[in-house]
Order: C-alpha cells, then structure tokens, then sequence
C-alpha cells in the first residue's frame, strides 16, 4: 500500500535521543535528561484533586468543541491579569495540546501550496505539521544579532501567506519585545499575511514579562499550552485565541477533527489556573536552574549560547567543537550520561553545529549534568 508524499516527514530528532537514554537507563545507567522541554513537576496538585472530584460525579463525556465555558472564560480573564488585556472568552479555542492548535491554526488559515515561514532555529513539528497539510514552510534563517528571531526585514521577497512566531522559543529562550512584536504584525499585515504568535512559554520568564501578540492587535492566531508553565505535558491540553470572524471557521474544523479536548484535562486544566503558589515555585527552580546552566556551561566548554530570557532551554553554538551535533550528542550521551538534543532539530541547515541543553529538571539533576559535562569536555 502506497504513502502519500505529505506522510514523508523527517523524525523529532528529540524523541530518538529519550529513546537512546531510556535504552541506556534500561540497562541499568544513570542518565541526567537535558535532552527533552517537560517540567519535572506533575500538575499541580489542586489540579489532580479537582480532577478526582469529577470523576467522582460526572461522566466526563464530550464538551463542546470549543472547550468548557468555564475555562474558556478563565483563560479570557488571565489575559486581563497577565496583560491588561480585555479578552472576550467566544474568542478562545480549547484544544488538543498547542499540537491540535497548529493544526486548526494552520487548517482554518492557509490552502494547499501556500508559503508559511518559520524562524530557524525553531520548534521541528511546525516544518513537519505544515509539510503534512500539504503547505510550504519556508525557514527564515535568523541572526544572533537578532536573538535568533526574526525581522521584517527577512520577510522580503518570501512570498509568504503567513507567518509564525515564538516568543519565548524553542530551542533559544529568547523573546521578542512589544517594539520587535509589533513590526513582525506590522510586515505580516502590509504583505497580506496571517501572523500566528505561539506563546506556549509564556509564564516562564525571568527579567521581563513576555508580550503577547494580543497587546498589540486582535488580527492574529495565538496559541498557548498547559503543558509548560502550568506543569501538564501528558495531558494534551492547550488553547487558542483567533478574531472574533474566525471563531465559528475554527468550530467547524475542531468538531470534524477532534470533537472536542479531553474532558478530565479540561477540568484539571481549570483548577490549575488557579495554583499560583505551586506554579511560582516552580518557577524558581527554572530561575536557579538557568543561573547554574549560565554559569556552568561556559566552565564544561559551551561559551557561545544565546540570551535565554524565558522557556528552560540554552541553546549553544558548538561549531568549534563538531561539525556533527548528533554524532556529539550521542557522545555525550555514550560517555558523560547526559541527554542532550542535537541542533538539527531545530535549524536543518546550520544544526549540525548546535546543541539545545533543557534545564527543566530538579536543581539536583542540573547540577550533576553540569559536572559530568565538565568532566567530560576536559578529558575529551
């Protein structure tokens, strides 16, 4: 039986390497993961209890394919909380992960062929999921001195029907501030194209509060997740925010694809956003964890690193180190035990002299991944 060519989507490097180390746990090794963007932390705990009260009284059946109103209702006010911003809650999408929000976003949005860009380095699944739905990505190569984000001015010339975004991102930390946000819209809205801002970090910052695209106009998809700062990967919980005239568009495409989110994430998702303290606290650890990560990979031989201003990730320049990153990777792993993600995920062409570090383990965890890193580049 034949594939389609849409099907012919390059693997996430990132889940090899946790197969790699789970191998090598299996056969009774220490590993210290850095390679893979979880918390360590389960969902908060109010969140799991208001999820055993559920089940103790209600069937947890299909919702709406919008989401609970409930939730939709407090993820429009945290907006307010978070931003100042006045949100309608009919504009909030609750879905599968921010996994299915790409897909609605991309579906609802742009047509067989069409052009997207992406920054590179960036998330891998954006190039894949696009590839998939029969669509263009197209890899907008950023600078260092850019933070590794995109300007308007390497839009020119792409042709392109969107545009997505992400501030903190993956794999680089780095954000966009309300001036760079501002002139991305601005270029996307003068070339007639959508612009999507994946925000799914957002809470995990440490020197400046990230902006969301919605501060600054309300022609834009923004995606968000509960699976980073509120602690809940495996639930498969996320939302999203779309114009007023895109709503019932995404309605339809999120009946027909998925139905509706998993009832119980929703309603532990709910309870979570209320789990401040918890959340906080977690927040702290990531805060010491980048702190040690900044101090101590320069020591281990890792000194080329941009700015980290959010998510749990550095992302490092090994250029003078390997010109094979997942070869480097698999060396590391082989003989310091640490799990770390090659570069080539992120940046097909400039990845293979990269490496992404996640910090989003325990203290402990960084700390002994630091010094077997060290111990490591010096006897190398």
């Amino acid at each position: 039986m034949r594939n389609s060519t849409r099907s012919e989507v390059d693997p996430f490097i990132v889940m090899d390497v946790m197969e790699a180390a789970r191998k090598a746990e299996e056969a009774g090794r220490r590993i210290i993961h850095m390679e893979v963007g979880q918390p360590s932390t389960g969902a908060p705990e109010e969140a799991q209890q208001a999820l055993v009260r559920a089940l103790e009284n209600d069937a947890l059946g299909y919702t709406v394919a919008l989401g609970l109103p409930a939730l939709r209702e407090r993820i429009a006010r945290m907006y307010g909380e978070w931003y100042n911003v006045d949100l309608d809650p009919g504009r909030v999408v609750v879905t599968s992960g921010s996994s299915g929000a790409f897909l609605l976003a991309f579906t609802a949005l742009f047509d067989s062929g069409d052009r997207v860009g992406i920054g590179a380095p960036g998330y891998p699944s954006y190039r894949q999921i696009l590839h998939a739905l029969g669509l263009t990505p197209v890899d907008i190569e950023t600078a260092a001195e850019n933070r590794l984000q995109p300007v308007p001015s390497d839009l020119s010339g792409l042709d392109l029907a969107g545009l997505m975004v992400a501030s903190p991102a993956n794999p680089t930390g780095t954000m966009l501030n309300r001036d760079a946000m501002a002139a991305l819209i601005g270029a996307t809205q003068e070339a007639g194209a959508a612009f999507i801002s994946d925000e799914i970090y957002h809470g995990i910052e440490y020197e400046a509060k990230a902006v969301t695209a919605l501060e600054l106009t309300n022609d834009a998809y923004v995606i968000n997740s509960f699976s980073k700062y509120f602690s809940m990967t495996g639930w498969r919980v996320g939302w999203m925010v779309v114009p007023e005239d895109h709503v019932r568009v995404v309605e339809r495409l999120a009946q027909n694809m998925f139905i509706c989110a998993p009832h119980a994430s929703q309603v532990a998702a709910l309870a979570a956003m209320d789990c401040e303290e918890e959340l906080q606290a977690n927040l702290a650890v990531y805060a010491r964890n980048r702190q040690l990560m900044l101090e101590g990979l320069p020591k281990a031989g890792f000194s080329k690193i941009a700015p980290p201003d959010g998510a749990f990730y550095v992302y490092a320049d090994v250029s003078e180190l390997t010109q094979d990153s997942r070869a480097f990777a698999a060396e590391i792993l082989e003989k310091a035990g640490v799990a770390v993600t090659p570069g080539l995920d992120f940046d097909p062409v400039r990845g293979a002299t990269t490496l992404r570090f996640s910090y989003a383990r325990s203290t402990a965890d960084i700390e002994e991944g630091l010094s077997r890193l060290r111990s490591f580049m010096e006897n190398r």
